[in-house]
């Protein structure tokens, strides 16, 4: 009995549980909905075909999902449009045949004519579609002005190979960077960043592509040569070891900067001596490690880069649960109108209201290296919806080509302009490019001056003001002079020189010293505001080397007037001695008569000779001769020495004065009209360049006007202005430039013979007058005591002898009586006639 209620029992329970596996099986059955997907791809994204492909593999292992896939293949090339629409509508035309219409369309491609055609079908036959194309909003063409209808099932995510380079702009931002170069290998796609990278930054910058091995240290010396001195590099750890590698010892200083970008794992290493690169890479959400290592591990997703294969994994999961969450609440539209290929005309796109967007953001699966990141608010869903990773910001430091050290900085969250998270800011700086200018100059004092002992090995106006510049602006500089120590000049083949042919080689910065801003010069380089304003061309003359002479003022007169003055000197002293000689009234004649008077001056040879002489000092000469004659000469020596010393005085200050103000050239007229001086331009300079322009002008106006040539105008001008009568007639002015000509004072001289010759008048007046005046005769008196009895005794008319001759003097006899010695005429005359 026991045993038989245990068998019921058993089969009771056997038949629950297959009914339960029964309904179980039934409900499973029921929930699995099966999608038709249209993946299209483009030809060496490897990646993304193994990451669907894992994706298929993970939801057939995981049941509970309950979805199942039906994948439509389609691989296209980035540069044939052609081909890729042919097999594209081939495949969609084949899927609607075979009643297995697309839910939606996973698009891979990266960029360029695939990424367009598959766009351009989408939107034109109106099919959902999932891509994760390149670009950022309106780097889409076909995807630009979507209806709101549209835009709720076009859908687009950013993969990460395209949000990595966005970590530039906020370097840039940060560190205040004002020229870049970035350098890219094949594992990123910079097409569409070329504007948008660094828009609306004032960063002077170039995208390019890493060049091969033979070009790659040229294509770094290019970068350079347009000052450029802060270089990104994004590509795979052995292209950035390839980059550094090609460039210059030199290129690892201290004002250059090196950073290198990578999207895969490893550690940077590279044969350079030393350097400091700044690195950066992506690093998993801690969130989802666990997820990524199952995934790894479980489903042998271990392609690289981790961030590329894990987002299109993803992507293709959430879309697919996208569209199963859609078909289960009933959201997909009942009977979906499909249009082919062929039906469609350019209008006939089918107008569809499915919400693809609402249901790929409710997805609740869990991420396997990042949440995706979607705009909110009415920010367009394209070109702002990515996967959030961080980027890990260290320090390498690479010596002896090996790594020594690796010190982290921060992190960055991918997204759009996100800004750096630094941790310490004293680190970053240091990775910072400093700014050293390399300056070239021309050594030209006071502007330049050549000094060892001077930090730059330089001084002068230009350092200094230099120096000030550079503390207000923050820059370093280094200085050299340039090797042919020329400004810069054009040759005849365009080629230049200095200074110019430096900044036209980017091989300086500045150029630095008194340069002209000249026309051809501005087309090439560009000038600052002139600091030092000097209007016109400065003529430098050499310092005239006058001789020094201690008889310099002698040359005040001409030698001729010299001797006339000398002449004159010696005929009127002997004039002087003759009149003295000779006159009656002169003292040596007058002994007697001048006896007691205080001016005794004998003028013999030697008297006159020192009387002529001291006239003409400030001393003056002295006692004056007697006779009227002889006052007449001294008179006429004075006034003619008068005329002479105030003449050499005022002409020995004016020829002081004009020697040293004597300027032979002042302007270029003067310095063309004259022949002593030998003059050129300075070689290389503006004033050459102005002379060689106005020769060259001259030369094509001789080439045009033919009678200027041949220099007939200046033959009739010679011919009818220097040549002609009038002309001849006319007197030229003399040269006052040398000393006191005997024209210009030798009216001093007509004065003294004019004088002498009234002296020699007045000597014969004076013989005459004296021979033949009434002769008076004197006799000696006695003055009585009585003075009436005198008067009244004396029978003779005694004239006033005081009146007669002059004061004579009081003479005293013995007994104190007061006697008046007198003489006759006839003896006075023969006393006279006995001298000679």
């Amino acid at each position: 009995m026991t045993s038989k209620n245990n068998k019921l029992t058993f089969k009771k329970s056997f038949a629950i549980l297959i009914l339960v596996f029964t309904k179980n099986f039934n409900v499973l059955a029921q929930t699995t909905q099966n999608i038709n997907v249209l993946f299209v791809n483009e030809v060496g994204n490897d990646l993304a075909q193994v990451a669907v492909d894992v994706a298929l593999n993970y939801i057939r292992k995981n049941p509970s999902l309950g979805l199942s896939v039906e994948l439509l293949s389609v691989e296209g090339n980035r540069t044939d449009s052609k081909g890729l629409l042919e097999s594209l509508c081939s495949k969609y035309s084949e899927a609607l045949n075979t009643n297995r219409m697309p839910h939606v369309i996973l698009d891979t491609t990266l960029t360029g004519v695939a990424s367009e055609t598959v766009k351009s079908i989408s939107v034109a036959l109106g099919i959902p579609t999932v891509s994760t194309s390149f670009g950022q909003e309106g780097d889409i063409r076909q995807w630009r002005s979507l209806s709101p209808e549209k835009g709720n099932y076009l859908l687009q995510i950013m993969p990460p190979t395209d949000m990595i380079p966005e970590v530039i702009r906020s370097i840039i931002i940060y560190m205040n960077i004002t020229n870049a170069a970035i350098l890219y290998d094949d594992s990123f796609v910079m097409d569409h960043k070329y504007k948008a990278l660094l828009q609306n930054i004032p960063t002077r910058h170039v995208i390019t592509s890493i060049g091969n091995d033979k070009d790659r240290g040229e294509q770094i010396e290019k970068l350079r040569n347009l000052d450029i001195n802060n270089f990104f590099i994004l590509g795979s750890f052995p292209s950035i070891r390839k980059v550094l590698e090609s460039a210059k010892r030199e290129f690892f200083e201290r004002n250059f900067a090196w950073h290198a970008i990578t999207q895969f794992q490893g550690e940077l290493s590279s044969n350079i001596e030393n350097a400091t690169i700044m690195l950066l890479r992506p690093v998993s959400d801690s969130k989802s490690k666990d997820r990524l290592g199952v995934i790894r591990t479980t489903y042998n997703m271990k392609q690289e880069p981790q961030t590329s294969s894990v987002f299109y994994f993803d992507i293709a999961l959430r879309t697919f649960l996208a569209i199963k969450n859609i078909l289960q609440v009933g959201a997909w539209p009942p009977n979906m109108k499909y249009l082919t290929c062929d039906e469609y005309d350019g209008s006939n796109t089918p107008n569809h209201t499915i919400d693809l967007k609402s249901a790929f953001i409710e997805v609740t699966e869990p991420a396997t290296y990042g949440p995706l990141e979607f705009p909110k608010g009415k920010t367009s869903f394209n070109g702002h919806s990515y996967m959030k990773f961080d980027m890990d910001i260290s320090a390498v430091t690479i010596r002896g080509g090996a790594s020594v050290s690796t010190k982290t900085l921060g992190k960055w969250e991918a997204g759009l302009d996100n800004p750096l998270r630094i941790a310490n800011e004293g680190d970053m700086k240091n990775l910072t490019a400093d700014i050293v200018y390399r300056v070239y100059t021309v050594v030209q004092e006071p502007f330049i001056f050549r000094d060892p002992s001077a930090p730059k090995g330089f001084k002068g106006y230009c350092i200094d003001l230099l120096d000030e510049i550079a503390k207000i602006v923050k820059f370093d500089y280094e200085i050299k002079a340039v090797e042919d120590g020329k400004f810069g000049n054009m040759n005849e083949k365009g080629e230049w020189n200095g200074i110019v042919r430096k900044l036209i080689d980017k091989q300086a910065d500045i150029g630095l010293g008194s340069m002209s801003v000249m026309a051809e010069r501005e087309t090439v380089i560009d000038f600052t505001v002139p600091y030092y304003d000097l209007v016109g061309i400065s003529i430098m003359m050499q310092l005239p080397s006058t001789p020094s002479s201690l008889f310099k003022f002698l040359t005040v007169l001409e030698t001729n007037v010299w001797l006339c003055i000398l002449a004159a000197y010696f005929f009127t002293s002997f004039l002087m001695w003759i009149f003295d000689r000779y006159s009656p009234y002169s003292y040596q004649n007058n002994r007697e008569k001048y006896k007691n008077d205080d001016e005794k001056r004998e003028f013999n040879i030697k008297e006159c000779l020192w009387f002529c002489m001291t006239s003409l000092t400030p001393q003056g000469g002295g006692e004056a001769p007697k006779n009227l004659s002889g006052r007449l000469v001294a008179a006429t020596w004075w006034l003619f020495g008068f005329i002479i010393i105030a003449s050499y005085t005022a002409n020995l200050a004016a020829f002081l004065t004009v020697s040293r103000l004597d300027t032979p050239v002042e302007s270029l007229d003067d310095l063309s009209k004259q022949y002593k001086i030998l003059y050129a331009p300075l070689n290389g300079s503006s004033a050459m360049t102005y002379f060689q322009r106005m020769a060259d002008i001259e030369s094509r106006f001789y080439e045009i006007l033919m009678l200027l040539n041949k220099r007939q105008l200046e033959k009739l001008k010679e011919q009818w202005w220097k040549n002609d009568d009038i002309q001849s007639k006319c007197e030229k002015p003399d040269d006052q430039s040398d000393g006191i000509s005997i024209q210009n004072i030798g009216g001093v001289f007509i004065v003294i013979f004019v004088g002498i010759g009234m002296a020699c008048i007045t000597l014969v007046f004076e013989f005459w007058y004296y021979k033949y005046r009434k002769n008076i005769k004197i006799v000696d008196v006695m003055e009585a005591n009585d003075e009436n009895s005198r008067v009244k005794n004396s029978n003779l008319k005694i004239p006033n002898l005081k009146q007669e001759f002059g004061n004579l003097g009081e003479i005293k006899n013995d007994s104190g009586q007061n006697v008046l010695k007198t003489r006759t005429l006839n003896s006075e005359t023969n006393n006279f006639k006995s001298r000679f």
